[in-house]
């Protein structure tokens, strides 16, 4: 409504919250790129005053998109959650690498004797599709010995990742124009996108770096019903978020794999 500006919304979300009340549900966060999914979810908390929230799945700080945001006794629904198809929408650039396989991190330019056409970059990312062995990247949130991997990589520890079966349901080709490639995606859980750019790259013969990424829909969380924070404090939680019942009906229902986008 009109009437509730930034600090009476504020003082809303804490009157009807109050100070740690637990408020039961889930909220469909677009995460905003340049901040990690752990600042984002520190956010949330701030705004409404939940304490007892988790979030479903990391997004990589460059990536923005739907972040599904777990309260109360939803958080009992984070591994239903987590099983649930996810859409991608991605762009990447094969002349360029990096450390990270994102432009989170310096790249560095790989030199191509002569770049793929678009019906060999085509088929070589349907070979991604399907039931597929990935190896994570090394800068990633993946626990050895009870430390996330990234943080072992900055110390210059060796660091070794077992390859993992994934599913990709489907991943088309929307876009290229040398050197900049455009896809999206539908997968299942523990899939990257930055092992999938990488492994691209490797081949083509070329660099793999992704640049954007966008999570546009987590099974029936899409972003185009998901709520900014700068919203968020505008927006009372209770017409912002999911109720508890409405989010298990939604999960109840067996996950759907969204259709394959339609290719000019």
């Amino acid at each position: 409504m009109a009437a509730y500006g930034k600090a009476s919304a504020g003082r809303y979300n804490r009157d009807m919250a109050g100070k740690g009340r637990p408020f039961d549900g889930l909220l469909n966060l677009n995460k905003p790129s340049g901040i990690t999914s752990a600042r984002a979810l520190d956010r949330v908390r701030r705004i409404t005053n939940v304490r007892k929230s988790g979030h479903s799945g990391t997004l990589d700080p460059m990536a923005s998109g739907v972040l599904v945001i777990c309260m109360g006794r939803g958080t009992k629904l984070t591994e239903r959650l987590m099983d649930q198809p996810k859409v991608y929408a991605a762009t990447a650039r094969l002349d360029v690498t990096s450390d990270t396989f994102d432009a989170d991190a310096e790249v560095r330019a790989v030199p191509v004797a002569e770049p793929p056409d678009e019906h060999t970059l085509g088929a070589a990312l349907r070979e991604f599709e399907g039931r597929v062995e990935q190896v994570p990247p090394i800068f990633s949130a993946i626990k050895i010995g009870g430390r996330p991997a990234y943080k072992l990589a900055r110390e210059n520890v060796p660091v070794r990742l077992e390859a993992r079966v994934v599913s990709v349901y489907w991943l088309c080709l929307s876009r290229y124009e040398w050197p900049e490639v455009d896809f999206e995606l539908c997968c299942g859980r523990g899939t990257y996108v930055r092992s999938i750019v990488r492994d691209l790259g490797e081949r083509l013969g070329t660099g793999g770096c992704l640049t954007r990424l966008e999570r546009r829909a987590v099974g029936p969380c899409h972003v185009t019903g998901a709520i900014t924070l700068e919203k968020l404090r505008d927006t009372p939680l209770e017409t912002a978020a999911i109720d508890l019942q409405t989010a298990r009906k939604l999960l109840d229902a067996p996950p759907v794999i969204p259709p394959r986008p339609q290719t000019t």
